[in-house]
């Protein structure tokens, strides 16, 4: 699944840091800048970039620059329910991150 999405200018991550056991999930820069927490990384991608964040490892990311950035997001079928899931109001985030696989990851 591939879906188009905007990240508002801000110090705000996106997502909690947080790991899928069993999926894979990809980011490609259309506009403006993303900064991610990808394992023990941290990187830029400007637009035309594309990041991969593999199974298993535990990732984040947010707007990096001045301007909105658009990206796409590509995810399997399990993270698009994770996503619908925690966006519902009063989602329990653990629960649901166990649910689909996935866990929050503690900021080291």
């Amino acid at each position: 699944m591939i879906v188009e999405w905007t990240a508002e200018v801000g110090e705000r991550w996106i997502a909690p840091l947080h790991l899928h056991r069993g999926d894979d999930e990809a980011w490609y820069v259309l506009s403006g800048t993303l900064e991610f927490r990808l394992g023990g990384e941290e990187l830029r991608a400007e637009a035309g970039s594309a990041v991969l964040a593999r199974r298993g490892t535990p990732h984040t990311y947010r707007n990096g620059g001045s301007v909105p950035a658009r990206y796409l997001l590509v995810m399997t079928p399990r993270i698009a329910s994770l996503i619908a899931t925690i966006h519902e109001p009063g989602a329990d985030l653990a629960a649901a991150f166990r649910a689909h696989d996935s866990e929050l990851v503690p900021p080291s």
